[in-house]
């Protein structure tokens, strides 16, 4: 139980992360748990248990302070559940440690990724066309890499001209459908070891769900993710070199 608090630690950095910008819970927790040693299917099925405690409570937070498009939010939930099914069990019936540089290159690219939308504007409007699509590629993506829900949804809606605030509470919100159909997959196929990693992610991040849905109305987004994917770039690239050698 020694590193309980750095897992709470993590859980509560990546919620917090996740509820401002509506991206980074997967991407960070997966970079800094495969970092020290996970295999990418145990990784992808820890965060994902963790996540629907948070995701739940973060979804319930964004609908107190208004955060919450209905429309946009169900037509994401659908074909997320979908997409995460099936990645879901891809990734079960892979082999773990072959899998392993091409989740840190994956991750790395996540974080370059968000590093590159803080430079993007667009006004906000609603667009809510080839949702379908991009719920299910962005769930797949998501549990196949332990996270990518938020960086390619959010992100690509807030890109195409959607408002910020509505864009990052729906996108949390779904996540949770799209969370738990993982979690029930990862369960069902490979069960799940790493109780005591589960329950200070979860810990962590419940306690900070509250606070990100806030924070998504106060905090500036742009030097926030700048340094959220200056973070994953730095882990990912030493995860990456490690799997090589």
């Amino acid at each position: 139980m020694d590193q309980m608090p750095f897992y709470v630690l993590v859980g509560f950095s990546a919620q917090l992360i996740d509820g401002t910008l509506g991206m980074g819970y997967g991407v960070s927790a997966s970079t800094l748990l495969l970092s020290r040693g996970l295999g990418p299917a145990a990784v992808s099925a820890t965060v994902h248990a963790a996540e629907v405690f948070t995701t739940g409570l973060s979804g319930v937070s964004h609908h107190y302070f208004g955060n919450i498009d209905r429309r946009l939010f169900w037509r994401l939930v659908v074909p997320g559940v979908a997409g995460a099914i099936v990645g879901a069990y891809v990734l079960a019936s892979l082999p773990g440690e072959r899998f392993r540089p091409i989740i840190a290159a994956y991750l790395l690219a996540m974080g370059l990724f968000i590093i590159v939308r803080v430079f993007k504007t667009a006004p906000p409007v609603s667009v809510t066309t080839h949702l379908t699509p991009l719920g299910f590629f962005g769930a797949f993506i998501d549990a196949v890499g332990g996270g990518g829900w938020g960086p390619v949804v959010a992100s690509t809606l807030i890109a195409r001209g959607n408002h910020a605030r509505l864009t990052v509470g729906s996108v949390n919100a779904a996540e949770f459908f799209v969370t738990l159909a993982a979690s029930l997959t990862f369960i069902a196929t490979i069960g799940l070891q790493h109780w005591r990693i589960v329950l200070g992610l979860a810990l962590g991040g419940m306690a900070a769900a509250p606070l990100g849905a806030y924070a998504c109305r106060k905090i500036p987004h742009r030097p926030f993710m700048f340094l959220v994917g200056l973070l994953v770039v730095g882990l990912s690239i030493r995860t990456f070199v490690k799997a090589l050698h």
